[in-house]
């Protein structure tokens, strides 16, 4: 089996260390292996992502030393396969719209009876409320929400796991439910959510080995569950450590973390990045 991996960054601002790590581990084993390494742009919210931010991508790549296989895949350009997707999966009985903001999600989770909100993968794990809406006709100008129960049951089993290295995750049915809950597969103005997105982009581009940063693993659960929902294979996985800041803060753009470009600017070298996230 040939090695297939890919970095797929969001085109909403500049790369900095963190992406550069994580682009670089990929890139470094497909070459290692004689696979292949793609480049993709989670650019499916046309909110906020811009084509200065794709040009400035694949400038820092390829002064990295970065070199990606095949045309890079455009997310937004996939919408209408996405719903294809989505519409099996409706078909399946297995979503419900959802009209709560997240205003509402957070009232509900933070009811006096609720206690303490619960945290997944997406944040606060949403309580159910629109999950008897019973429409026939899935919608298109509201969220799309997957029934994690119904799901699970669907496939039969009473847990997800994957392997990772020599170590096995998994989650029972019942955690699935309590800590993941039932996450969004579609927006009002976005054709799919990051998990759709991925897991449809990784079996039709057939990757094998999926390595990305560990802030992502508990998403995976949800990502092996579609694929199980969907009869798609399930690549290998791998989740790095993040590179932090000196205050040991994940580097996030929302933080506006140091810009590999800025870098460049100041005279550094690809070498010197690569001591810099310890490679």
């Amino acid at each position: 089996m040939i090695f297939k991996t890919r970095f797929a960054p969001s085109p909403t601002g500049p790369l900095h260390l963190g992406h550069a790590y994580s682009a670089l581990i990929s890139h470094d084993q497909a070459r290692a292996s004689g696979g292949a390494f793609y480049l993709r742009m989670d650019d499916i919210d046309q909110s906020r992502a811009r084509s200065a931010w794709v040009e400035q991508i694949k400038e820092d790549l390829t002064w990295l030393g970065i070199t990606w296989d095949g045309e890079i895949w455009s997310q937004n350009a996939r919408s209408e396969r996405y719903q294809t997707t989505l519409q099996v999966l409706w078909d399946m009985g297995l979503l419900y719209p959802c009209t709560c903001t997240r205003a509402d999600i957070k009232a509900a989770a933070n009811a006096p009876q609720e206690g303490a909100p619960l945290m997944g993968p997406d944040g606060i794990v949403y309580s159910g409320v629109c999950r008897g809406l019973g429409v026939s006709v899935m919608p298109h100008d509201t969220a799309i929400r997957l029934n994690i129960k119904k799901a699970i049951q669907h496939i039969g089993i009473t847990r997800i796991e994957f392997d990772e290295g020599d170590l096995r995750f998994a989650k029972t049915a019942e955690n699935m439910i309590a800590e993941i809950g039932d996450v969004v597969l579609a927006r009002k103005d976005m054709a799919a959510s990051y998990h759709l997105s991925i897991v449809v982009d990784d079996a039709d581009q057939q990757i094998t080995q999926v390595i990305r940063g560990e802030d992502l693993r508990e998403a995976t659960f949800i990502h092996v569950l579609l694929q199980r929902l969907l009869r798609l294979n399930t690549p290998n996985y791998t989740h790095h450590r993040l590179i932090r800041d000196q205050n040991g803060v994940r580097l996030a753009k929302r933080d506006d973390a140091r810009a590999i470009s800025k870098y460049r600017e100041d005279g550094f070298t690809p070498e010197a990045i690569r001591k810099l996230v310890g490679l």
